[in-house]
């Protein structure tokens, strides 16, 4: 009998624009930070957001993902909810902010700032 082992989707794709910009966070972050980590906290219209801070220990639940300016950190409890997202950092004349483009989720509030899967 053949045992296959599937390869595990890693749970978000990083943008080189998003790559730079953790860069840039962990080039001024505190002293304490070891990382930048992604969560999603219930909160807002459509019941959950987008998080993204500094974190000060790791959580062995937590998915690393090493980039060239610092590790960022996926938090384990929101993976299944950002399995295959891609996270870019955008900015223009007005606004500057991280972009996901999540195929979970199946709502979002008008303003973009939470969403539902």
């Amino acid at each position: 009998m053949t045992t296959t082992v599937r390869e595990i989707p890693t749970a978000l794709t990083l943008t080189e624009s998003a790559e730079a910009r953790i860069a840039e966070l962990m080039a001024k972050a505190p002293e304490s930070a070891i990382g930048v980590k992604l969560s999603t906290p219930r909160r807002g219209c459509s019941g959950l957001a987008y998080s993204v801070d500094y974190v000060e220990t790791a959580n062995p639940m937590d998915e690393k993902i090493a980039t060239p300016g610092g590790d960022f950190y996926v938090d384990g409890a929101s993976v299944l909810y950002l399995v295959g997202s891609t996270m870019d950092w955008k900015e223009d004349d007005f606004t500057a902010g991280f972009v996901f483009d999540n195929p979970n989720a199946t709502g979002s509030c008008g303003c973009g700032e939470s969403f539902t899967v």
